[in-house]
């Protein structure tokens, strides 16, 4: 028995809900597209699981959040997506596909056909025992991932009021978890071998600012070590956590956050994979011309830099979902999928936003003791990346458009005086009309055949500033889910 469908999309994650629309806005007949997805839920937006949801008042819950109300577009519920002729298949796991074949074979034995299939399968994420280390079944130590991963951290947080918890960890997941431990009376430590939070993005001055802000809620670090192993008691529950360097910590729950890995494994040795990911064109092809890759699973070129890069990002799983159904639905029509890296997050009362790369010289600037602070970063003579904390909706889209345009940067002492003003500058003395066009759907570009300023334009910029804006918005907005 089976089914064929036009279009299947492999994953209920949150580039499924963003292609979905999409799909729909473009015309999609009933009957054509279905979802396969392993969670029971339709799509939402995965970034409430880390934030709103964990709050102990008023927490997010759905049908709150389900796509695509993070971008302030209709929230898809099942409802909506039976009205609109898209069959959700959920709490289905597909064991095996063959895309010279065009099926997919679920695990209760069903052959699902396609014409197109776009795969977002997203990644998943690390266990202890992939680091040689037992316990992940305990049932006082937690992931975050899933519906199901955010319902069960809920019911240890709420069984631990007052008590100990060691988050092992130092990146998004660690940190943003680590503030809704403490905002649920929850004493925390965090534990990362790295030298600081946020290596792969923060500074060490900026983790510095953020750490000291931790540390001012009650929260401890034990940095530079790993965990060993754990303690348990006859229940099988955590009461202690070894570390490598010999210490020892009480504790009445864990929450582990050491990295995800995309889930590539029904497509290897079918497709070209590349960073860890599947590899795709401008328009989120595949090596065969009848998948499409969105989202965490995408390894696809990043034009600002000239290579492929695999993002791992809400923000980038929206758009490049977008992008690929555009591709799909109308490809005369469709231009590169023109991105500038982006990346955010809120916790506390602190809110950041992040554009571009963070290689080359990085020039800091704004009051480190105070509310608003920031980074460029300048490689081979070009500003590349931009880093604001405590932004405002304008200077946010500052920072979004300077870095879209790459400027020639001569002077990096003058750079750091100007600070954010500088960004401001360039954001209020935009290129004239007449050198800004439109490539398709990904958006305006820039072309200048004579510098205006001694910059190097490049494409997505206006669109860099309304993904600021929006960002500022669901920054505001989100503290709730």
């Amino acid at each position: 028995m089976g089914r064929a469908f036009v279009y299947v999309i492999l994953g209920g994650g949150v580039a499924a809900g963003y292609a979905a629309l999409e799909f729909s806005n473009r015309g999609v007949s009933h009957g054509e597209l279905c979802i396969i997805s392993e969670e029971s839920v339709a799509p939402y937006e995965r970034p409430a699981l880390s934030k709103g949801y964990l709050l102990p008042e008023a927490p997010a819950r759905l049908p709150a959040f389900h796509t695509c109300v993070g971008a302030n577009e209709e929230r898809l519920t099942p409802k909506w997506y039976k009205e609109h002729g898209i069959e959700l298949v959920l709490g289905t796991r597909v064991i095996s596909a063959d895309v010279r074949r065009r099926t997919l074979l679920t695990a209760a034995g069903e052959t699902i056909s396609y014409k197109i299939l776009i795969v977002a399968t997203g990644a998943r994420a690390l266990k202890l025992e992939e680091f040689g280390v037992n316990g992940s079944d305990a049932e006082n130590v937690c992931y975050l991932r899933d519906l199901t991963d955010a319902n069960r951290l809920v019911d240890v947080m709420r069984s631990c009021s007052g008590g100990n918890a060691v988050v092992i960890g130092g990146g998004y997941i660690g940190m943003e978890c680590a503030a809704s431990l403490v905002i649920n009376k929850i004493n925390v430590t965090m534990v990362f071998p790295e030298a600081q939070c946020m290596p792969r993005l923060f500074t060490p001055k900026i983790a510095s600012f953020y750490e000291d802000y931790y540390k001012s809620k009650g929260v401890e670090f034990v940095k530079g070590t790993a965990l060993s192993s754990f303690d348990m008691d006859a229940d099988g529950k955590v009461v202690a956590v070894n570390l490598r360097d010999g210490k020892r910590l009480l504790v009445d729950m864990v929450v582990v956050g050491i990295g995800i890995r995309p889930n590539t494994s029904l497509f290897e040795g079918q497709l070209t994979l590349e960073k860890g990911g599947i590899k795709v064109n401008e328009k989120m092809q595949s090596s065969n011309s009848s998948v499409y890759a969105v989202g965490d699973v995408a390894a696809f070129p990043v034009k600002l830099f000239g290579e492929t890069r695999r993002l791992e990002h809400v923000d980038s799983a929206r758009k490049c979902a977008r992008h690929a159904v555009a591709a799909i639905m109308e490809p005369e029509k469709s231009g590169e999928f023109d991105y500038v890296p982006f990346f955010y997050s809120r916790i506390f009362a602190l809110s950041w936003q992040f554009y571009g790369d963070n290689v080359g010289e990085v020039v800091h600037f704004g009051d480190f003791s105070g509310n608003t602070f920031g980074a460029y970063w300048v490689n081979k003579g070009h500003l590349v990346g931009s880093f604001l904390e405590g932004g405002t909706k304008e200077e946010y889209a500052a920072i979004a458009m300077v870095t879209g345009l790459k400027p020639a940067i001569e002077d990096l002492a003058e750079l750091e005086s100007r600070g954010l003003s500088y960004a401001m500058a360039v954001s209020r003395k935009p290129p004239p009309p007449s050198q800004i066009t439109n490539v398709g759907d990904s958006g305006p570009s820039l072309v200048l055949e004579k510098p205006v300023y001694p910059w190097h334009a490049t494409a997505g910029v206006i669109l860099a500033g309304s993904i600021a804006a929006f960002a500022y918005w669901y920054g505001r907005r989100r503290r709730r889910w």
